[in-house]
């Protein structure tokens, strides 16, 4: 049997212990104040008793060495936030075990392991990372512009930019830069917004129209809303302005189908980064207008037409409209005064009273003369559209056939040559039937040319590169010459081909094929230069050397004849392939009855020009022909002032090459040949007779194959 009375002596002791820690943590919880709820009843009071509560430990009171933070980290460390260990013996007699607490054993050694539920309460939270603040790079003065920008470019920058990539990148340029104002600084205009004003104001002198650039009054501008508005204002113009000079005021597609040249619009992100960098705003900006040679010349002859310096034009400022009236028995007469009339004076020519501000007779007729001169209703007045012709450049014919001449100038690439050869291309004008070889900014070589007839035979307007040279070329005849021409002559003689030396074959696919072999005969000639284009037009010999001799020389169906194909042959060879020394001898010995193509290891770019106005060697300005009315289209076009809508792309119908049917052909006519076995080559390695690895189809009976060598 068990021993109860040492049993009863154990639990008396238990007893003992619970009420010993009962009276302990009621005293130390009414001292520390830990309980928010005070304990009223006796059995609250008995249930908090028998809850075992460590004892406290005899903890000296904490200093701030004790809270010092790591400095490497962003949040406490938990384990500088715990107390100080206690006194040796304290905490020994602290915890030594005790029967009675047995059971609470596996909770005091979680709690041993874990940090204290108060420490965590009170231990300091964790600061977010703050985000470095970001300081601003504009000027005090410029703030409030800056803030105008923003807002501006945010809500309303389509109002000044209608193109989506410029609004793009003004949108980024100004972003890169807080929005400060790039023309003005503390409202006064910088070095770079005097220069792109200036350049602005003398557009004329580039052929462009200063209308068409307007510059905004910053000296009115005394507010923060009206500076950045006048900032934007000039941004778009500026932009404007190097687009236009560039490519031009109107696209090339709006004067005819017939022509093509290689698009090079300005990248408005680099013309922001140019200018704004620029030294000089100014000449950076008349960068973008064309730098050959031809287009500086005809520029420095405009200016003579208009009798003017290199200063840029007089400007009539707007303002209200002014009108004279005569002296009547019932009123006198009427002669407002204004600050601009001086001006009008010098720009009309007013000699009488230069200094006189009053808007008198003489004034009144010097503008009812202008008006009459640039077709607006003579009425003496001087209203709004009065100003603005004022303000645009002087025209008359011969000016404005040179200011055409300048715009078709825009749409040439900047670079006319192959830079690894000298620079070398061939540049030919269709109105002066001439066609120059040019290196290294010179004259190599020139010759008469015969071009395209007017209407639908128009040599069109074109920058392609030459490839090869045929010697002994076939003519395969193009479609449109079938269509319109041979087809009708054979059904009035079906025997024509025959008699002109013409082959008719008919292809697998029915439609039927048209050639002239290779011979002295032959409509190209002896020599062929091809440079393949979407007009299938190339430059060739001709055996009608006679209509060389004629000062107009528009004969031919698109096709270029050249008068001297074999010191042109030989001059192009020798550019692209110097260590061979080509003659025309040497290139005279290859004529026969095979086709010989000659490659050129680097291509020479061929540039076809319609120059009506152009200076010549001994700085006299010539003006041809407008053989194909291009010259009217254009000035049309730009009186019209539809501005930007001229810089729109026109899609035009292509013409058909499809190879006519054999069903079209009258009855009687012979073929050479039924060439059943193929379709034969495309219509395109008919017209220019590009090498080919194809095998060459069995000849017809009766024919001897046609023998083609490459060099």
């Amino acid at each position: 049997m068990r021993d109860c009375s040492t049993n009863r002596a154990g639990f008396d002791r238990v007893l003992m212990a619970v009420a010993a820690t009962f009276l302990t943590v009621s005293a130390t919880s009414a001292l520390a104040g830990q309980s928010t709820t005070p304990r009223t009843s006796a059995a609250e009071l008995a249930i908090d008793a028998a809850i075992p509560r460590p004892e406290p430990a005899n903890v000296p009171p904490p200093t701030a060495s004790d809270f010092k933070m790591d400095s490497t980290a962003s949040v406490p460390d938990a384990t500088k936030a715990i107390d100080k260990p206690a006194d040796p013996s304290t905490a020994a007699k602290a915890v030594e075990p005790k029967p009675a607490d047995t059971a609470a054993a596996p909770a005091a050694s979680d709690a041993a392991t874990a940090p204290p539920p108060a420490a965590t309460a009170t231990a300091p939270a964790a600061e977010p990372a703050k985000e470095p603040v970001k300081v601003s790079t504009v000027a005090p003065a410029d703030q409030p512009v800056a803030d105008k920008l923003r807002d501006m470019l945010g809500t309303k920058s389509l109002r000044y930019f209608d193109r989506k990539n410029e609004r793009a990148a003004v949108e980024k340029f100004y972003a890169a830069r807080d929005y400060a104002p790039q023309w003005t600084q503390a409202g006064k205009l910088t070095d770079s917004g005097k220069g792109v004003i200036a350049r602005l104001k003398d557009a004329g002198a580039e052929g462009l129209n200063p209308v068409d650039y307007p510059v905004p009054d910053f000296a009115s501008a005394n507010s923060p809303d009206l500076l950045a508005e006048a900032e934007l204002k000039l941004t778009a113009s500026m932009l404007d302005y190097a687009r236009q000079a560039q490519s031009g005021r109107m696209h090339w597609s709006q004067v005819s189908a017939d022509i093509q040249y290689p698009e090079h619009p300005t990248d408005p992100a680099e013309v922001l980064a140019n200018i704004s960098t620029a030294k000089d705003a100014s000449a950076a900006l008349e960068g973008y207008n064309p730098p050959h040679k031809l287009y500086k010349e005809l520029k420095a002859k405009l200016a003579e037409l208009r009798g003017q310096g290199d200063g840029p034009l007089l400007q009539i400022a707007e303002g209200p409209a002014l009108a004279y009236k005569a002296a009547t028995k019932k009123q006198g007469e009427v002669a407002p005064e204004d600050s601009r009339v001086p001006q009008l004076r010098a720009k009309l020519h007013v000699s009488d009273h230069p200094d006189s501000t009053l808007y008198d007779a003489k004034v009144a007729a010097a503008v009812r003369k202008f008006q009459e001169s640039v077709d607006l209703k003579p009425t003496g007045v001087l209203d709004d559209r009065t100003v603005k012709a004022l303000n645009s450049p002087k025209r008359d014919r011969q000016i404005d056939i040179v200011l055409v001449n300048m715009e078709r100038w825009r749409w040439l690439p900047r670079q006319l040559g192959a830079a690894s050869i000298g620079n070398a291309y061939v540049i030919l004008n269709v109105p002066d039937f001439t066609l120059k070889v040019m290196q290294n900014g010179a004259q190599v070589w020139t010759t008469r040319v015969v071009t395209g007839k007017p209407g639908k035979h128009a040599t069109p307007m074109l920058t392609e590169t030459m490839k090869f040279i045929t010697v002994n070329p076939t003519w395969n005849v193009p479609p449109s010459i079938i269509y319109n021409e041979y087809l009708p002559a054979l059904q009035q003689d079906p025997t024509v081909l025959q008699r002109m030396g013409l082959k008719l074959e008919r292809n697998r696919d029915g439609s039927i094929h048209i050639s002239q072999p290779p011979g002295e005969a032959n409509a190209l000639g002896r020599v062929r230069f091809n440079f393949p284009n979407k007009f299938l037009v190339y430059q060739h010999d001709t055996p009608d050397k006679h209509l060389f001799a004629k000062e107009e020389r528009a004969f031919s169906h698109g096709c270029m004849r050249v008068q001297n194909p074999d010191v042109y042959a030989a001059t192009l060879l020798n550019i692209t392939m110097p260590n061979e020394r080509y003659t025309p001898e040497r290139i005279r010995s290859m004529y026969g009855r095979s086709e010989i193509d000659l490659k050129f290891p680097t291509p020479i770019p061929v540039n076809i020009t319609y120059q009506t106005a152009f200076v010549d060697d001994a700085g006299k300005l010539q003006i041809r022909k407008d053989v194909y009315g291009r010259d009217a289209v254009m000035i049309a076009l730009l009186k019209n002032s539809r501005n930007k809508d001229l810089e729109a792309m026109v899609a035009h119908a292509q013409p058909s090459y499809s190879r006519p049917s054999g069903s079209s052909l009258p009855a009687g006519v012979n073929f050479a040949s039924d060439n059943t076995y193929s379709s034969g080559p495309s219509f395109f390695e008919r017209l220019f007779g590009g090498p080919s690895t194809a095998a060459t189809p069995p000849a017809p009976v009766g024919r001897r194959p046609q023998q083609r060598f490459t060099r």
